[in-house]
C-alpha cells in the first residue's frame, strides 16, 4: 500500500496513531512509515512524547490490519498495558462520517479485540470542522504558537515553580495531587523519583491549590522544539478567580522563554480548559471523537 494513501486523509486533523497530535507541517508519509517501522519493537521514536514516561513503547500500529479503500482508512493500534485495548482510528474523505464507515470500524475493533484477547476497544474519528457529536467523548486539538510575534506575559507573582516554594508549602503538593487527581498522583510519584521537569504552582492560604506541569520540551519530527503536554488542575473552590488562566499563561511564558516554537493541546470540549483556551486565540485544528468499539 502506498503510504501517501494513508496520509492524505490524515491531513484534515493532524493526529498520528501512537504519537498523538502532531504539527500539521510534520504529518508526512515518512512519519507514518517511521511509526509502522517501530511497531511491536518496544522502541520509541526520538520525537515521541511518551518516551519521557516509560522506557518501552507499548502502543503500536497493527500494520497487517490496516484497511484502505474508497476514501476510508482504518488504522488499528494495540496496547497491552493494564487490561489492554484496541483502538481503531478512522480517517476518511467525509468529515461528518458515513454509517457504513462506522460499521466497518466497529466490526474491525470487535474482531481485533477478540483476536488479541484484550478487555476493550474504541473507535476514534476525526472532524476538522462541523458539529461536535453528542455521544461519546470529544476532544479539541489546538495549536499555541510561540514564534508568531505574541509575547506571553510574565507570570503573576503568586505563580512559581514547586521547587521554589518554602518547604512547608511544598509539602502540601501531595494533598493537592490526591484531591486534584487528573494524573497528578502519577506526577507526584514521578517527582519523588526526580524524573520530571518543573511544575508551576498557585498557592492560597499557604497551600497549593493549582498546578500545571511538568514543563519540558522535545524536538518534533522536523527538529523544532515543542512544549510537551502538561497536567493542569485547579481545585474547585479556587476556580473563577483567574488563577487557572494565570497558571496556563505562566506555562506558555515558560515554553516561549525556553525556546519552544509551539505547543499542541487537547481539551475536552466544553470543559474548563477548553473554555479557557478558546479565549486565548489559539489555532483550532479539529476534533477527536472516541466511542466504545
Amino acid at each position: 500500500m502506498d503510504l501517501d494513501d494513508w496520509i492524505k486523509p490524515m491531513l484534515g486533523v493532524p493526529y498520528v496513531p501512537t504519537l498523538g497530535p502532531t504539527h500539521p507541517d510534520a504529518v508526512t508519509a515518512e512519519l507514518v512509515a517511521e511509526v509502522v517501522a517501530v511497531a511491536g519493537t518496544g522502541r520509541h521514536l526520538p520525537h515521541d512524547k511518551d518516551r519521557r514516561w516509560c522506557e518501552v513503547k507499548d502502543e503500536h500500529v497493527l500494520a497487517d490490519a490496516v484497511h484502505h479503500d474508497d476514501g476510508l482508512t482504518l488504522v488499528p493500534t494495540l496496547t497491552r498495558r493494564g487490561p489492554g485495548r484496541v483502538k481503531v482510528h478512522v480517517y476518511g474523505n467525509d468529515p461528518e462520517g458515513r454509517d457504513s464507515d462506522s460499521d466497518r470500524a466497529h466490526a474491525l475493533a470487535g474482531t481485533l479485540r477478540s483476536r488479541f484477547g484484550v478487555a476493550s476497544s474504541t473507535v476514534v474519528t476525526y472532524r476538522p470542522h462541523g458539529s461536535v457529536p453528542a455521544a461519546g467523548s470529544t476532544v479539541r486539538i489546538q495549536l499555541a504558537s510561540f514564534d508568531g510575534g505574541r509575547a506571553w506575559p510574565l507570570p503573576d507573582d503568586d505563580i512559581a515553580p514547586l521547587d521554589d516554594r518554602a518547604a512547608g508549602v511544598a509539602t502540601t503538593f501531595a494533598a493537592f495531587a490526591a484531591a486534584a487527581n487528573e494524573g497528578f498522583p502519577f506526577l507526584y510519584e514521578r517527582r519523588r523519583e526526580g524524573r520530571v521537569g518543573p511544575v508551576l504552582t498557585a498557592v492560597r492560604g499557604g497551600r497549593i491549590v493549582g498546578a500545571i506541569g511538568p514543563m519540558e520540551t522535545l524536538p518534533d519530527p522536523l527538529g523544532r522544539s515543542r512544549l510537551l503536554p502538561q497536567y493542569f488542575a485547579l481545585l474547585p473552590p479556587w476556580r473563577g478567580q483567574g488563577l487557572g488562566r494565570a497558571l496556563w499563561r505562566a506555562a506558555m511564558y515558560w515554553g516561549q522563554k525556553h525556546g519552544a516554537a509551539y505547543q499542541l493541546l487537547q481539551t475536552v470540549t466544553g470543559g474548563p480548559s477548553d473554555r479557557l483556551c478558546q479565549t486565548e486565540g489559539l489555532t483550532d485544528l479539529g476534533f477527536l471523537h472516541t466511542r466504545p468499539g
